[in-house]
């Protein structure tokens, strides 16, 4: 039978309603401290101590445990009980085929102006979405979205494609997403770009923008046009068990991209698509990483930076438990080739396996797509204080080391500790230019700093 979270106060002809549908209510419990404590513990112990003993019937112990959660429902104040609102109630059709933009945000509309915590229920179904744009500046600071079901982006990519964000937040606080899967039906956009004909940007799927203490659990994003998750401008961001999947040839489909934001944790996650597992842009700062599955993917990047002359530094970064395979890259750090304020440092790479990576460590200072706006120049992202600690496993190219670093910000304070990477079952090759740094333990290869 299919659970229904439904508000307190739901009425009793909306109730009937959802007991005809087959569905049970599920209501949201209160504080349990503003019962009545002595009554409630001696209830409790009661009905502990009939079941132990054996001596009160399978009814009767029931019946006490009815009256028990009868009672903590009856006198407990629910000023702090969630409002729930279900989409469905809002207009949304779960068919795959009628616009329910609309419905979601007035659904969204509801509960933010809510006083209260407030919970979106979206059922199971496929829901047709546009292009959303859900505001900030609510009445409560408590919004979770739970989705049992799909959103779907239009089929036809030009309805979306000039969008930028297909699903935005923006000036949000408090706001948790549970569940669910995003269908960004990206396909279609990816061909047309494949052949080299004018075609739009594309939408990225979900994106947070200017937005604190936000939780992203559970989420499946598919087939996204371009990013599927961008956080920009954040402060204090989880994402726990978040699914990415897209095909390995899928062009700027970066999994998980932070930007100007501090205070990220990406936990326990498998992302494979055609760019970037991760991407680390400008302004990013405490950023922890830990868990993760990378490929297919180009592995997990901090650039590419020095684009503009004025442009945020990143630092205290830590990438942890890591597992790359397949991908064109591990652990990149990649910055432009011209004159920059930019920056990189104390950043950890630690505890890091590969399988058949092509260029398992590396940095590129010297990154200039098509030899545009940036030949014969050099970075001026200096780069300093980044470890790369207990990393094995295979590479898919002679060179498993590769620091090429900028002729006037040499990198810094690198160090290497117990790396172990081979080639074809030997050992492989380091190369360094412009680099600095110290080892220990074992390293292989052997170190070029």
């Amino acid at each position: 039978m299919e659970e229904v979270h439904v508000a307190p106060d739901y009425g009793k002809a909306e109730e009937e309603e959802e007991r005809e549908r087959g569905r049970r209510l599920v209501l949201p419990s209160c504080p349990k401290v503003t019962l009545p404590l002595l009554l409630y513990f001696k209830m409790a112990f009661i009905l502990r101590v009939s079941v132990k003993r054996k001596k009160r019937s399978i009814g009767a112990t029931q019946k006490m445990r009815i009256g028990l959660n009868s009672y903590k429902a009856a006198n407990i104040p629910c000023k702090f009980r969630r409002t729930t609102y279900n989409v469905l109630n809002f207009g949304a059709k779960p068919d795959g085929r009628t616009d329910s933009t609309k419905s979601f945000l007035g659904t969204w509309a509801a509960a933010c102006g809510s006083v209260k915590p407030a919970t979106i229920y979206v059922p199971r179904g496929r829901y047709l979405l546009h292009k959303a744009h859900f505001a900030g500046n609510c009445k409560n600071t408590a919004i979770t979205i739970i989705i049992d079901g799909t959103l779907l982006a239009p089929s036809d990519y030009h309805v979306i494609g000039n969008a930028h964000n297909w699903v935005l937040f923006e000036g949000v606080n408090g706001v948790s997403i549970r569940g669910g899967m995003l269908d960004g039906q990206g396909a279609g956009l990816w061909a047309c770009k494949a052949t080299g004909k004018s075609c739009p940007r594309g939408a990225t799927t979900l994106g947070f923008t200017d937005s604190n203490n936000i939780e992203i659990n559970g989420l499946t994003s598919l087939n996204s046009q371009i990013f599927h998750i961008v956080i920009n401008g954040c402060h204090n961001v989880k994402l726990q068990g978040v699914k990415v999947l897209a095909s390995g040839n899928s062009p700027n489909t970066d999994g998980i991209h932070v930007q100007l934001s501090s205070g990220v944790t990406i936990l326990n996650s498998n992302i494979g698509t055609g760019d970037d597992c991760v991407s680390i842009g400008p302004g990013t700062t405490n950023l922890w990483i830990e868990n993760v599955a990378c490929g297919p993917g180009h592995g997990i990047s901090i650039g590419s930076l020095g684009k503009d002359f004025h442009e945020a530094g990143v630092q205290n970064v830590t990438v942890k438990t890591v597992t790359f395979k397949g991908t064109e890259n591990g652990m990149r750090i990649k910055t432009w080739g011209r004159p920059s304020t930019s920056f990189v440092r104390g950043v950890l790479f630690q505890h890091v396996s590969m399988a058949n990576v092509q260029n398992p460590v590396i940095i590129d200072q010297n990154y200039c797509p098509d030899n545009k706006n940036c030949p014969d120049q050099v970075s001026g992202v200096k780069i300093s204080d980044v470890t790369y600690q207990d990393i094995h496993g295979t590479s898919a190219t002679p060179v498993a080391v590769k620091f090429d670093c900028s002729k006037k910000n040499p990198c810094s304070t690198i160090r290497l500790e117990d790396v172990k990477l081979t080639y074809k079952n030997q050992a492989a090759k380091a190369s360094c230019v412009n680099a600095g740094g110290t080892t220990s333990g074992l390293v292989e290869p052997t170190s070029c700093l």
